[in-house]
């Protein structure tokens, strides 16, 4: 996937990356290549940022960013609008620029000034931890669960492995596979590229992307008959509505939250009905501090 990453620059920018992070011994700790006009590119490595001493030129920007839009801008003219473009390989590019508004939204970016390549590496069975406080055995389907944390704690990796186990079943303990049904908002779940995962997100998960979650979650309960509805990062009323919605009529639900501790959710004024009405079964919260660890489980 990183070599991927790099065809997308030009042949000079391309260059002293790989001599950087040859000297380094860095490429699998690179977690994003961020660009900006006139700066010298810098890497996230972990929590470190380091600096690469070139600086992009507006020239050098331009042909970045047309290698992304695949030479066709207009094409992309909806995800540039939201913010990134998810390219082939399931890296994700977020952009910043001069926003285009229209009816108070953003409708394109123009004078493109920073790209940042977020490295996306898949982390198969990261999610088995997790398993036995979210797998309903004797019911052969799953608890109803939040996993909350504050960003950058690993739900989302977290979230894709869970997505790839429920569908494709897990025969050690005789789970059979799921029709999932993913709402995928932001592109960073399945990475879709025309049409294909760029992850591994089992056999029997349908996706639809680029589009809000609740919008997605009553398309897929209408169109797509899912067992299992998964999305990332739920937090508004039309969420919680649609989560609603799914979970009375039988579907069940694996979901993410930004937060910091089970009460905090608990009382989140958007979230409360989903709770008051017993519709969650299991909160699980992440350790800030050691990703992907489990901090807090809550049964309710």
């Amino acid at each position: 996937m990183f070599g991927e990453v790099l065809d997308y620059f030009p042949l000079k920018v391309k260059t002293e990356i790989i001599d950087f992070i040859k000297a380094k011994n860095i490429e699998d700790e690179i977690e994003e290549i961020r660009f900006r006009i006139n700066k010298k590119i810098s890497l996230k490595v972990g929590q470190d940022i380091v600096l690469i001493n070139y600086i992009l030129s507006s020239q050098e920007m331009q042909v970045i960013f047309e290698n992304i839009c695949e030479k066709s801008v207009y094409s992309y003219t909806k995800q540039i609008a939201n913010g990134f473009i998810t390219i082939k390989s399931g890296n994700r590019v977020g952009l910043t620029g001069s926003a285009v508004i229209e009816n108070e939204k953003v409708i394109n970016l123009n004078y493109i000034s920073s790209l940042n390549f977020r490295i996306a590496r898949q982390i198969k069975d990261v999610s088995v931890p997790f398993l036995k406080y979210i797998i309903d055995i004797q019911n052969n389907t799953i608890f109803n669960t939040i996993i909350g944390s504050p960003p950058g704690s690993g739900k989302t990796t977290i979230l894709r492995d869970l997505t790839r186990k429920i569908s494709d079943g897990i025969e050690e303990i005789n789970f059979k596979p799921k029709i999932c049904g993913l709402v995928d908002e932001r592109g960073e779940i399945a990475a879709m590229y025309k049409g294909i995962p760029q992850n591994d997100i089992g056999k029997n998960t349908d996706v639809i992307t680029n589009i809000e979650k609740s919008t997605g979650i009553n398309m897929l309960l209408r169109s797509m008959s899912p067992q299992i509805i998964i999305c990332d990062e739920i937090g508004t009323k039309e969420d919680v509505l649609a989560i609603q919605k799914a979970t009375l009529s039988g579907t069940k639900g694996i979901f993410t939250a930004h937060c910091s501790s089970a009460q905090e959710l608990l009382i989140n004024n958007n979230l409360k009905p989903i709770f008051e009405n017993k519709l969650i079964n299991r909160i699980i919260i992440l350790d800030p501090k050691n990703k992907g660890q489990i901090k807090e489980i809550l049964k309710i």
